[in-house]
This record gives structure tokens, C-alpha cells and sequence, in this order.
């Protein structure tokens, strides 16, 4: 009897906390809902919107569990159940799986619209609608898979079924097209999808979404893999994407989504998605360090603070390789650079428009010390055709070759001479030849090198050293007569790819050179944009690269390796050329393992 009274005791007790947890959710939800109203559109306080639907569907579901039958059972209030105990442990090991990546990238700005660096790694939380594989292929990431209409104008994306935001809401259709389209609406950068989009449409039935263009397109499936997808139901409310900053945590789709910025601490936080239906990844928590200093990323890997390290379209220094092999408890991962450094005439200007001229400038450049001094050990010398062998359709054509007695031999016969014994080549003009390299400070030795080199063929050079601010305006103004730059994976593959986009002179942009107005060579882009066979594609591709052989509108100064350092205790490590090791197969591949 004292047994069975004990037990009434316990479910009477159970029963009274029942309806006292009710009365204070009945409470809070009543709060909730008046305090949502007298706000209207508002944030809460943490700027992060959170849905009604999705706030009353877990509201239910708690009442819901609360109630259940297990829920109902009483348990003696020193017992732990093996569910519980289990769980403890899962979240004791958690707190110690934590994922830290340094980076030189730094956030300016809580921006996840606005911040080029913060939008590149919110990949992990709000992934694009493609991807590009290890092979260089777009595949589907969101997006199971894609149609593409024969005139290259209807593009049709069928989004995958069992996607989820961090606040349960299911990713609909709807969400993607209103991402394109909020990008196209509100973002500088993204203005040609406001300038071609005829229209857009949604399928429940097919769980798709087509965008119907003006002009055929054949490069949308590529540009969709940069494109970071955003939950409409959140961002709708939000008037000027790139000016709105929140600290966190932000809705996202992904295995993660991003729960805190702090700019004072450098550091990101990315938690599991709790509705994530994909392949679970071993790590509760990723963490992103930025540091402004690549000395002290490096002294957090060596410390074992950061367990790899991550710089979008740059490879970890060279110089700092070896101090790492040194510790023991670091492999590297290699991969051949989509991108380069190349040095860009100004073609507007004399003697930079004269073929002969700049094939004189290629003739005078040792390429063999550049890449030695540059990448030590991890580059090589380009070929004439610009492109990088890990691009798709690389064509074979000549390398280029150090000699200056080429050049001067070119420069004399295309008529330029010291007529008057000082020593310096003088253009057609009859004035000294006088060289201003416009370099950013990154490329400090390179241009140094540059120097030597031109002086030694009878030119007066000078470096010009800015920050990236005033190399931007002077470059766009044409400003300049020489200037050392670099092409990132994806300025390699934008426009027309192949590099095109840097020198399309109808193009505009931050790192574009937009200096090439040659029919023949716009012609070519034109060809290129108009179609996604891929005997035609391979075929332009060739031509292109022929062309930037034949005319050199920039000459390229050595391709490079890519080398990301990871922990030895760590595997399944996955690069892409396009974003390297970040993206979502290494997030949901990589575990601890023993060293």
C-alpha cells in the first residue's frame, strides 16, 4: 500500500507540473503573439526573424509531446533513463566537436548579403542552388537536377524534396526564385539577372522553378553555384539586403546554419541544422578564425588552435609550408589553380595597343625565376594561351619563353630605337619609353622583377604601389600602363569563362580589366554564350585560347598550386576548383580520426 500510495503521490505530482509547464506556454505564446503584432515587422533582438507558423508548429509540438503517452510515465526523480544517459554523453562528446578553420578572409561587416567573405563561407548554411564537382562538372546542389530549353532562354531547376530551413520551414521553389530574383533587384553585382529576366514561374508539382531569360544564356547553371539560397519567408522583410547586418544567428538550409558573427573575435560560429535531412556531419559546432595576419593563422595552427586553413582562390603561403611540416601534425592537400597571376597592358593606350610591342614585353620576362621565386616549387611557367590545364577544355598551346634578345630583335623591326643614345627605347612618338607598373602591395617582388626585366631591354620603368581602393580607380580609368593582377577560380569561369570577363570591354567589375573591344574576340564570347552544346563549347573554348596566344591582351606570369593545410588527425578532405576545400562534401565527409 505504502508502494501504491507512493506512486499515486508521483502521478499526482507529474500531473500538477503538467498543467503548471501549460499555463506558463499558454502565457508566453499569448505574449508572443501581442508582442508580434505591436511590432509588426520588426526583428526580435537579435534582428533574427523568426516565423509565426514555425514558432506555433513547435509550440504545438511540445504541448503535443508534453501530453503523449511517453511523457506520461512517471520516473522516480532519481533515475536517469538510458535515452537521457545516452544523450548526456552524445552531448558531452559534442561539446568537444568542434571543427576550427583559419582564415585570412576577414568579415568587415555582419552582412551576409553585403560581405563578399561572409557570403562565401555562409555556403556551408545557405548553399546555392549548384555546385561545382571535383572534376570541374556544375552539378546540382539544392537542385536535383536541371532542364535547359534548345534556343538556351527556359532554365528549369528541380529543387531536391528533403530540404529544410534551421526554423523547420520546408525550402520550397518559391525560395529560390525569390533569391535570384532579390539578388538581381537589390545587389549591383547581380544586376544582369535584373536586366535579362523576362519572367519566372513555379511547379508544386515538380517541386521546380524555371526562369525564362531574353537572350539565350548558356552560363545560368554556372552562375547559380555562387548564388547563396535565402529563406523568402525571412529576407522578404528586408528592404536592403546589402546595408542589413545581424549578428546571428541567421535562418539557413544547410548541415549548419550560422549562429553567431562576432567581429570582435574574428570568429564565426556555425551549428547543426536540427531539420538537416542529408548525410549527418561529425561535427556539432564549425568555427571560422579570421585573422588579418597570415603569421598569427599560422602560429593558431601551429598551437592547434585552427585545425586547417582556408583562403578563398589563394593557397596557404608557401614560405609557411615548411615550419608546419616541422610540427608532424600536418598533411597537405594540393590542387592546380584554376586561377593566375597575369600582368595586363593597357590596350587603350599606345605602344600597349601595338601586338608587337606586348609581344616584346612577353619575350623580355623570366618566367622560370617568377615562378621559382613566387611559388617555390608549387607553380610553372604559363602557356601563350592564358588558361590554366585544371580549367575543362584546356588547350594545349606554345609555353612562354624567357628571351630578350627576341625582344629587342621584335622592338627594332617594329621600329622602336634609341636615336639618341641615352639609353632608352623611344616610342613611335619619338619620346622615351617610360614604364609605370601599377601594382598592389601583394605583388610587391613580382613587380620589382617586372622592373629588372623591361629595364634590361631598354625601357625606364617604375612601380606605382596603392592600396586595392585606388588601384580599382585608376584601373577603371584606364590609368595606367601595365598592371600586375591575379584571376580568381570564378573570374575564370564568369562571362563567357575562360577568362573572358576580365577583358570584355563590355563588362564591368571591381577585378575586370573590361579593355578588349576587339570584334572578333567579343564575337567569340557572343559564341560562347549562346550555347551549351558541348562539341561547340569545347570548340570556341579552343579558339579563344588561340586568340589570347596570338594577340596577347594579357600575358600571363606563372600558374600556381593550390595547398591547403589540414591536421593529420582529421580525413575526407574534398576541393572543388572553384571553392576549394569549402564546400559541403568536406563538411559532411571530414571525422576525427586517430593520429
Amino acid at each position: 500500500m505504502k508502494q501504491i500510495r507512493h506512486l499515486m503521490g508521483l502521478e499526482l505530482k507529474a500531473r500538477l507540473k503538467r498543467t503548471i509547464i501549460l499555463a506558463i506556454l499558454v502565457l508566453t505564446f499569448c505574449l508572443t503573439i501581442f508582442s508580434s503584432g505591436a511590432a509588426g515587422q520588426e526583428d526580435t533582438e537579435n534582428n533574427q526573424p523568426v516565423s509565426d507558423d514555425g514558432f506555433f508548429d513547435r509550440f504545438i509540438t511540445y504541448v503535443k509531446n508534453l501530453f503523449s503517452g511517453e511523457e506520461g510515465k512517471v520516473q522516480s526523480s532519481g533515475e536517469i533513463p538510458k535515452t537521457g544517459a545516452a544523450d548526456m554523453q552524445q552531448s558531452a562528446e559534442s561539446e568537444q566537436a568542434v571543427l576550427k578553420i583559419a582564415t585570412p578572409d576577414v568579415i568587415k561587416s555582419a552582412s551576409l548579403v553585403g560581405d563578399t567573405s561572409l557570403g562565401i563561407f555562409a555556403h556551408l548554411s545557405n548553399p546555392p542552388l549548384m555546385k561545382m564537382d571535383a572534376e570541374g562538372h556544375i552539378v546540382g546542389q539544392l537542385a536535383e537536377n536541371y532542364s535547359v530549353s534548345e534556343n538556351n532562354t527556359r532554365w528549369t531547376f528541380y529543387i531536391r524534396d528533403d530540404l529544410y530551413w534551421s526554423d523547420g520551414e520546408k525550402v520550397t521553389p518559391e525560395d529560390v526564385e525569390f533569391s535570384i530574383r532579390y539578388y538581381g533587384e537589390k545587389t549591383p553585382w547581380a544586376s544582369w539577372i535584373n536586366d535579362t529576366l523576362e519572367n519566372s514561374t513555379v511547379s508544386e508539382a515538380d517541386n521546380s522553378v524555371t526562369f525564362k531569360f531574353n537572350k539565350p544564356y548558356t552560363r545560368v547553371n554556372m552562375e547559380f553555384a555562387t548564388y547563396d539560397i535565402l529563406p523568402a519567408h525571412v529576407w522578404k522583410k528586408i528592404e536592403k539586403p546589402v546595408e542589413y547586418t545581424n549578428n546571428g544567428p541567421y535562418v539557413g538550409c544547410g548541415p549548419y546554419y550560422l549562429k553567431l558573427i562576432d567581429l570582435n573575435a574574428g570568429k564565426l560560429v556555425f551549428e547543426k541544422n536540427p531539420y538537416w535531412k542529408g548525410k549527418m556531419p561529425e561535427f556539432e559546432t564549425v568555427e571560422i578564425h579570421f585573422y588579418s595576419n597570415v603569421d598569427v593563422a599560422t602560429l593558431a595552427l601551429k598551437n592547434g588552435e585552427a585545425d586547417t586553413y582556408y583562403k578563398y582562390a589563394g593557397s596557404y603561403p608557401y614560405s609557411g609550408i615548411e615550419q608546419l611540416e616541422k610540427t608532424e601534425n600536418f598533411d597537405f592537400l594540393e590542387k592546380t589553380s584554376v586561377g593566375l597571376v597575369f600582368l595586363a597592358p593597357n590596350l587603350k593606350k599606345a605602344p600597349f595597343s601595338d601586338p608587337e610591342f606586348r609581344e616584346a614585353l612577353a619575350d623580355a620576362i623570366n618566367y622560370e625565376e617568377l615562378a621559382r621565386l613566387e611559388t617555390l616549387g608549387y607553380g610553372e611557367v604559363p602557356n601563350r594561351g592564358f588558361v590554366p590545364p585544371a580549367m575543362e577544355n584546356f588547350k594545349e598551346t606554345e609555353k612562354l619563353e624567357y628571351s630578350p634578345e627576341k625582344a629587342r630583335e621584335t622592338l627594332k623591326k617594329a621600329g622602336y630605337s634609341d636615336s639618341n643614345g641615352n639609353g632608352i627605347l623611344e616610342g613611335k612618338d619619338g619620346k622615351d619609353i617610360k614604364l609605370e607598373i601599377l601594382i598592389r602591395p601583394d605583388y610587391a617582388r613580382t613587380g620589382e622583377l617586372l622592373d629588372e626585366y623591361f629595364e634590361q631591354i631598354g625601357f625606364s620603368a617604375d612601380l606605382k604601389t596603392v592600396d586595392s581602393d585606388t588601384w580599382i580607380t585608376l584601373k577603371d580609368s584606364y590609368n595606367y600602363d601595365l598592371t600586375v593582377t591575379r584571376s580568381t577560380p570564378w573570374g575564370m569561369l564568369m562571362h563567357s569563362s575562360w577568362g573572358s570577363g576580365y577583358f570584355d570591354s563590355r563588362r564591368t567589375g571591381q577585378g575586370v580589366m573590361h579593355n578588349l573591344e576587339d570584334p572578333a574576340f567579343l564575337q567569340l564570347c557572343d559564341n560562347i554564350l549562346a550555347t551549351t552544346d558541348s562539341a561547340e563549347l569545347q570548340k570556341y573554348a579552343y579558339e579563344l585560347q588561340n586568340y589570347y596566344a596570338d594577340n596577347l591582351p594579357a600575358i600571363p606570369l606563372y600558374w600556381s598550386k593550390s595547398v591547403t593545410p589540414f591536421n593529420r588527425h582529421f580525413e575526407g578532405w574534398y576541393a572543388d576548383p572553384l571553392y576549394g576545400t569549402y564546400n559541403l562534401d568536406t563538411f559532411t565527409n571530414v571525422t576525427k580520426v586517430e593520429a
